[in-house]
């Protein structure tokens, strides 16, 4: 969601767009969404070009606060069940259920982990 977002993709829903742009809403970026772009980047993926600081800034400067990556998320990662490979996607939703957040996301595989994944 966070690259939908900066990029104010038209593929965002207007639910998300909602919710993000709500100011009653506190909305987070996880410094490991920013660590994902570093490795995409790192990789010199064609398909991939998003600066990892310019998209740091742009959330920072939208007002979104950012969720550092602690202990007790990575610890809560080894209790998910194996229902998704992808690490990254795995970090956010240990977050999430650490801190009580909802995470907001359209990936089926995060979706079958049911609360507190949320389709948007």
């Amino acid at each position: 969601m966070l690259l939908l977002a900066a990029q104010n993709s038209p593929s965002m829903g207007p639910q998300a767009r909602d919710i993000i742009t709500n100011p009653a809403n506190d909305v987070l970026i996880s410094v490991a969404s920013i660590w994902e772009v570093v490795i995409k980047n790192g990789l010199g993926r064609k398909d991939f070009s998003v600066d990892p600081v310019r998209l740091r800034e742009q959330a920072l400067n939208a007002g979104f606060g950012e969720l550092p990556v602690r202990a007790p998320h990575v610890l809560e990662v080894a209790v998910l069940p194996p229902l998704h490979s992808d690490p990254f996607d795995r970090i956010l939703l240990a977050q999430a259920r650490i801190e009580q957040l909802v995470l907001l996301t359209n990936d089926q595989k995060v979706l079958e982990y049911g609360s507190p994944a949320q389709r948007v």
